[in-house]
């Protein structure tokens, strides 16, 4: 009796995988958006985020004078978390917090879309982490009234990953699809 040889792995034709949804590579029929639809979710996602950074912008550079003697540097995760979480009004620490996390999530939605290298977990994370840490430098250098966080970037970057697990991956899947292999 005959034993078939075992193929090199390398010479075996390649077989899609299936995805999640059982089809093969990236969901049910999925092919690129055609080029205007493309163009113009591109240029809408742009747009959002020119607006998005206009918008971080004027809330992390803006001058803010009558709190330079509250305002210290903050080196050491956690600190800042636990001084909010200390406040008597459980409301300041929900919009301290919450409003740290809701800064990060255009970043986290919009970055896939406009830039499609970036789409990824540990992408997103390290460009969103690398972004926030200049703002941060930025008030703590610049701005009068501001200081450095690093509370800040960790909230910052966790609204981003939020936003990407949330919308942008699906978002940016929706943009930028591969074309099915032949």
């Amino acid at each position: 009796m005959a034993r078939a040889v075992p193929r090199p792995r390398s010479l075996l034709p390649r077989r899609p995988r299936p995805s999640a949804h059982g089809t093969a590579e990236g969901g049910p029929g999925r092919r690129p958006l055609p080029l205007l639809p493309r163009l113009l979710a591109m240029l809408c996602a742009f747009v959002f985020m020119v607006a998005f950074a206009a918008v971080l912008a004027r809330l992390t550079l803006y001058p803010s004078p009558a709190s330079e003697a509250l305002t210290h540097t903050n080196l050491r995760p956690g600190r800042s978390l636990r001084a909010y979480l200390d406040q008597p009004a459980l409301r300041d620490a929900v919009r301290q917090v919450g409003g740290n996390i809701l800064l990060g999530v255009p970043f986290g939605v919009l970055a896939p879309v406009v830039a499609p290298r970036t789409r990824g977990f540990l992408r997103v994370l390290v460009l969103t982490a690398v972004v926030m840490l200049l703002v941060e430098f930025a008030q703590g250098t610049l701005v009068t009234g501001r200081a450095f966080d690093i509370d800040d970037v960790i909230l910052n970057t966790s609204g981003a990953l939020l936003g990407y697990l949330l919308l942008g991956r699906r978002l940016s899947r929706a943009v930028h699809a591969r074309r099915p292999r032949a």
